[in-house]
């Protein structure tokens, strides 16, 4: 199920200093400049189009079902029909994660709850199984693994830690799944399971990084944190600030920490880091705070902001490192609200996002649909 991409550390050094992937030089946003606010208050590039296809507290559109407030960490998943299901999770107390069914055409035909029982589930991951990650976000937080259908019930994987989890990316030829932590002095971890690819069993591990990038996996003596957090119980450990979004292709996991505004890749191969994107080195850097992070099949990074500004942004950083804003979200509609749930539709030719706290705090869920780089043409 999982899309091959195809664009790692060493795609990104040799398109440093290339040309973009459009023909000709990049403009000062990538797919050029947005255009007003529409009546949901969002600012689309020319030839883009958007729908909001949920808000929280009430039924989806042709469902008795009512979506979730909060929505945060997404997802799709084809189905055999020719269509997808997004999965998208509650970061509200109550918790857990709903799932929209769409058909062939694009039109929902069905939504229903995939785990409940948890809480404040942020982000998570895809595995290239079929299932969802779903990670719980505070001290306890532990990681379920869901079923999008609908059909089995969600498991709890509590070798994989219990802390404050944020997301998940799997690496499927390295046979590990890499995790990150929402604290200032959160820890980038990765968990080898015993017997690939389940996940009940296995060693955890955090990273410590030296001054020259290399890192060093250091096993976590208790994952259970029975006595200590986990990221306190190896010195030495490497602090990532707020790591939030996170996504693996090509022998890479690119890590977003949102405190210090950084982009950085991890070569699984090379086991050395790097810094892609610096939001603090620049003067009027076009993305801060970073979060949610997710790629097209044209080789693009798409970046959500965590902050609430009067105007929040979703970024792109192209195949030639040109960052710049995609769309905004501003107006009213969106007061104090964040950027979240950035998931691409099989085809990537459809973009879904959630303004978590838009609508008096009960978030909205919206696909925007157009010119993507690499998407399929039907």
């Amino acid at each position: 199920m999982a899309v091959a991409l195809g664009f790692g550390t060493a795609f990104w050094r040799g398109a440093f200093d290339g040309e973009s992937a459009r023909t000709g030089p990049p403009p000062p946003e990538p797919y050029g400049p947005r255009a007003a606010a529409d009546a949901n208050g969002i600012r689309l590039p020319e030839g883009f189009q958007v729908r909001r296809v949920a808000r929280g507290g009430e039924p989806v559109e042709g469902t008795s079902y009512e979506w979730h407030l909060a929505s945060d960490g997404a997802a799709t998943f084809p189905t055999e029909d020719g269509g997808w299901v997004l999965v998208s999770n509650c970061e509200a107390p109550e918790g857990g994660a709903g799932a929209m069914r769409f058909g062939p055409d694009g039109e929902i035909s069905d939504a229903y709850r995939i785990l409940e029982g948890t809480s404040q589930n942020c982000a998570g991951g895809p595995t290239p199984w079929g299932t969802w990650l779903s990670c719980e976000e505070f001290e306890e937080g532990r990681v379920w693994e869901c079923d999008p259908m609908g059909r089995r019930e969600a498991r709890v994987h509590a070798a994989m830690g219990v802390f404050k989890h944020e997301a998940a990316a799997v690496d499927p030829g390295g046979k590990r799944v890499y995790l990150t932590e929402d604290w200032d002095d959160g820890a980038f971890y990765r968990f080898t399971p015993r017997r690939w690819p389940r996940l009940d069993e296995g060693l955890l591990e955090l990273a410590k990084v030296s001054d020259d990038g290399s890192v060093e996996w250091v096993p976590v003596p208790d994952p259970s944190a029975g006595q200590e957090s986990t990221r306190r119980q190896v010195p030495g450990t490497t602090e990532f600030k707020r790591a939030e979004g996170i996504w693996f292709d090509s022998g890479t996991v690119y890590v977003a920490t949102t405190f210090d505004s950084r982009i950085q890749a991890y070569d699984t191969r090379a086991e050395r880091l790097e810094v892609l994107y610096d939001g603090l080195a620049q003067a009027d850097a076009p993305l801060i705070r970073v979060d949610n992070i997710t790629a097209s099949r044209g080789g693009e990074l798409f970046v959500c902001e965590d902050i609430a500004t009067d105007e929040i942004n979703m970024g792109v950083m192209t195949r030639g490192r040109k960052v710049g804003k995609f769309l905004s979200v501003t107006g009213p509609n969106h007061v104090d609200s964040e950027l979240t749930g950035v998931a691409f539709d099989p085809s990537g030719s459809r973009l879904y996002f959630s303004s978590q706290r838009a609508h008096d705090v009960k978030g909205e869920v919206y696909e925007v649909s157009g010119p993507f780089l690499g998407r399929q043409r039907a």
